[in-house]
């Protein structure tokens, strides 16, 4: 049970909802397609802006692009993208709500391929999540080799907004890795 004394990675103490996202999401390993394919969308519309901005704004997300359901998103309308243009709720860039598009499809060509986004994604960590050891938050790295891989790899089958430091943020919200300080309580419990 948590307690006001408990010691977080230092990056999540801006709000309570930052600390929740941090005790109860990050780095926990998420194995399922669809909220494999929320963090891949809320990790694009991140790119530039911070974490807790899109965490703000995440209920918003779900309901504007149908809680994330990537077979809707696939088949959305110019009708639709001028929706969600006007949705003040959420980050309204053009390019980041086309390439959320092009991602679902890409996405379901992963799935079709592969069985599953989940078969496909993790097996660039052998299924396991990679559990570092950082002292810090100066300790973590923005991207790693593996980030770089996965960045490639999907580029190539045409997911948008997926560079490395995208992919390496998606790795720690899935729990792909963990990256929670030595002294975080979230290590040992």
């Amino acid at each position: 049970m948590e307690t006001e004394n408990q010691i977080r990675c230092s990056w999540c103490s801006a709000s309570d909802l930052y600390k929740k996202y941090h005790d109860e999401e990050w780095g926990v390993p998420v194995y399922d397609d669809p909220s494999l394919f929320e963090f891949l969308i809320l990790e694009t519309f991140q790119a530039g802006l911070s974490w807790i901005t899109i965490l703000n704004k995440r209920e918003n997300f779900r309901l504007a692009f149908d809680h994330f359901d990537y077979k809707k998103i696939a088949n959305y309308t110019e009708e639709k993208i001028e929706s969600l243009l006007q949705d003040a709720g959420i980050i309204r860039n053009k390019l980041k709500i086309r390439a959320t598009i092009s991602n679902a499809q890409a996405f379901m060509k992963v799935q079709e391929e592969f069985e599953s986004f989940s078969n496909y994604i993790w097996k660039f960590t052998n299924g396991k999540p990679i559990i570092n050891n950082p002292k810090t938050t100066k300790d973590i790295p923005a991207t790693t080799p593996i980030s770089d891989e996965i960045s490639k790899d999907l580029k190539k089958r045409g997911f948008k907004f997926v560079g490395s430091t995208v992919i390496y943020a998606h790795m720690q919200a899935t729990g792909m890795v963990n990256d929670h300080v030595e002294n975080c309580w979230t290590r040992v419990k």
